[in-house]
């Protein structure tokens, strides 16, 4: 794919999130049937719908995408409606709810809690374990995709190369705790029904309104100061991760088939608040000093399968410290991908 030197809007940058590339397209050939997204309404939902669609009709496949969400927002259900996905509103902690949706033969599971962990960590093993266990029985035997996190692995050196899916799982705090209970719980029902499974553990998907990059830019922009504790992550363009996504589902597998999804590039935080300092014309301010282990995931296995991510590092600094520069809109919700107590 050719890359843009500016992404203009965000109209502009929600084409480009849900463009597919050639993995894409592919793996939406390669798999027969209708595709169920299960809480579509996240930062990555919207932007993984409309590529689906977009790869199955460069596939030639006509298939029907129905989203899952609440849809607090009406301006999300329209908008995927307008892209060719059908929409169903409702809670995914109602069982009778989950019993009620249409039959799939392909199941993407993107719900999910995160944040608020530390005040309500009830709620958070309740979506993270009770809702997958609903829909695995309802959808026994069905190809899944199950969203994860590089967060069920413990911190490691820096200089490691990044926790490779073999490692095995060592996750700090209940978030961590819980995003495993996740994955064990697709792993016991894959086991028991036969069910196909991908587990992705992602690592950190970002675009212009959000992510890791957005953080820094923003900090680097209004003065903040920059805490260099957790001084190394994991990024991907949110475009790539949605197309590596799609090409794991399509190897699904029982057990199930377990795929880090990350950044080709380890991302150096003080370099990269120092591009954008450049880029900005900001002075940066840096406090503390990069500790010896980070929270990485390395990204390889999937790059070698499917394809290295198409965006690289230094584009998505560019790209970031442009737009803003230029007060693009933003979700201000802020990752905390340097909190390193696992809680968010």
């Amino acid at each position: 794919m050719l890359l843009p030197e500016r992404i203009d809007d965000e109209s502009h940058l929600e084409d480009l999130l849900s463009r597919p590339a050639a993995a894409a397209v592919e793996a939406m050939r390669r798999m027969p049937g209708d595709v169920l997204i299960l809480g579509v309404g996240g930062k990555m939902g919207p932007s993984l719908a409309r590529m689906i669609v977009r790869a199955s009709e460069a596939a030639g496949v006509v298939r029907r995408v129905t989203a899952v969400s609440r849809f607090s927002s009406t301006g999300l259900e329209r908008a995927l409606r307008d892209a060719g996905i059908e929409t169903i509103a409702g809670d995914l902690l109602d069982e009778p709810f989950v019993e009620g949706l249409p039959n799939a033969e392909n199941v993407i599971f993107m719900a999910g809690m995160k944040f608020g962990t530390g005040d309500n960590p009830a709620a958070t093993w309740a979506m993270n374990t009770y809702v997958p266990s609903l829909v695995c029985r309802r959808f026994a035997g069905r190809r899944m995709l199950a969203f994860s996190t590089g967060n069920v692995y413990p911190f490691v050196s820096i200089q490691s190369g990044g926790s490779v899916e073999s490692d095995a799982p060592n996750p700090i705090g209940e978030y961590g705790m819980s995003a495993l209970g996740r994955e064990r719980t697709f792993e016991f029902f894959s086991r028991r029904d036969g069910t196909p499974v991908t587990i992705l553990r992602l690592n950190y998907a970002v675009e212009m309104r959000y992510g890791v990059l957005a953080d820094l830019a923003h900090k680097v922009f209004s003065g903040l100061p920059i805490d260099l504790s957790t001084g190394f992550a994991n990024v991907i363009w949110q475009g790539d991760a949605n197309t590596l996504a799609l090409a794991a589902l399509a190897d699904a597998s029982t057990p199930p088939f377990v795929i880090n999804v990350a950044g080709a590039e380890l991302l150096d935080v003080r370099q990269t608040c120092e591009q954008f300092s450049e880029l900005m014309g900001r002075k940066v301010v840096f406090t503390g000093a990069p500790g010896e282990t980070a929270l990485l995931n390395n990204g390889q296995r999937a790059h070698m399968r499917y394809g290295a991510p198409e965006a690289p590092l230094r584009t998505l600094i560019e790209w970031t410290a442009d737009w803003v520069t230029r007060g693009g809109v933003t979700w201000s919700k802020p990752t905390h991908f340097e909190a390193r107590d696992g809680r968010f």
